[in-house]
């Protein structure tokens, strides 16, 4: 496709079209001319919004754009209802590649009920491969929103899913050729369907049922980085033990083939809770089949400590995720 809009007829046929999951709450979707949606709300709910831009994948790049926002907005307690895109081409792109990244983010929004409720698509000369930014919409009761910033001292620290997760699957697509030079196939292909995990709404709804006052989900810069950032918010300490952050074999292996950090390779697909009721989080998440673990406490004081047997390191800011590193 050449530089410029995407022309009307491919709009339709290759955008517009694949758009079919519709929720109430929409009442002005995706349409040409169209530069605006319109959301209704009840009088007592309130509007939940999160952007952000996928930028260090081209594999599954459409599902990863719904499964990242939808978090965001998860990770508040509230439902995520609608999502507005931009999406960015670089020359020469075709349409059919187009139509597949619909295809798929349409997919991901029918099984989480959540509209593309619109947004932009071009191609254009400032980008070397597709980049895709999303807008999330959720909504939630005034009185039920949960803040990142809601971890007081003595609750505990539970994780769902695998570190390392979101990062094990991208580096398992992009480096496939490489990878089955050093594993089996199969090994490799169970890191690539990593990707199956990547949402943590269906925990973020448990949750907040069973008593979060935090929620995070992890992404760029890793545990650690999530661990870090919930302290910050919060402006609170903590203790995590290393031993019982649960890592999957395929990220291990990946981590050790590249000399990447699991502990802080992006990892979409793990929800940090904090709550007063670890276990019985714990215990409620793995009834619905989603691996917990209850991970450390939250302390009073700015020390957010790691600790590996006998030795103590001290959380640091998040810096650079390990995937570039590696991609």
């Amino acid at each position: 496709m050449n530089v410029g809009k995407i022309p009307e007829s491919a709009l339709k046929r290759s955008v517009i079209n694949q758009i079919r999951h519709r929720r109430n709450e929409v009442l002005l979707g995706p349409g040409v001319g169209e530069d605006c949606s319109v959301i209704k709300l009840a009088e007592d709910e309130v509007l939940v919004m999160s952007s952000d831009p996928i930028t260090g994948a081209i594999k599954d790049i459409g599902t990863l754009a719904v499964h990242i926002t939808a978090n965001d907005i998860a990770s508040s307690g509230a439902e995520p209802i609608a999502l507005m895109l931009t999406i960015l081409l670089p020359e020469g792109s075709r349409e059919e590649e187009l139509r597949a990244m619909m295809q798929d983010m349409e997919a991901v929004c029918a099984r989480l009920n959540i509209e593309i409720a619109g947004g932009h698509t071009e191609v254009t000369r400032a980008v070397s491969q597709p980049i895709v930014t999303v807008t999330g919409i959720g909504k939630i009761k005034r009185d039920k929103v949960i803040k990142t910033a809601g971890a007081l001292p003595g609750q505990e620290i539970v994780m769902t899913k695998w570190a390392g997760l979101e990062g094990t699957a991208i580096i398992a697509a992009e480096k496939y050729d490489e990878l089955i030079t050093r594993y089996p196939k199969g090994f490799i292909d169970g890191a690539k369907s990593l990707i199956e995990y990547i949402s943590v709404v269906p925990e973020a709804m448990i949750a907040g049922e069973i008593g979060a006052t935090s929620m995070h989900d992890v992404t760029e810069g890793g545990i650690f980085g999530a661990l870090w950032e919930i302290g910050a918010a919060a402006k609170v300490g903590m203790e995590v033990f290393l031993d019982k952050i649960l890592l999957k074999q395929e990220t291990v292996e990946i981590c050790e083939f590249y000399d990447i950090n699991p502990y802080m390779l992006i990892s979409s697909g793990c929800l940090l809770i904090i709550t007063d009721k670890g276990n019985l989080m714990v215990d409620k998440l793995k009834e619905a089949g989603i691996a917990a673990a209850v991970i450390g406490r939250i302390t009073s004081g700015n020390d957010r400590i790691i600790i590996n047997g006998e030795e103590r390191r001290y959380l640091e800011p998040p810096k650079s995720d390990e995937l570039y590193k590696v991609i």
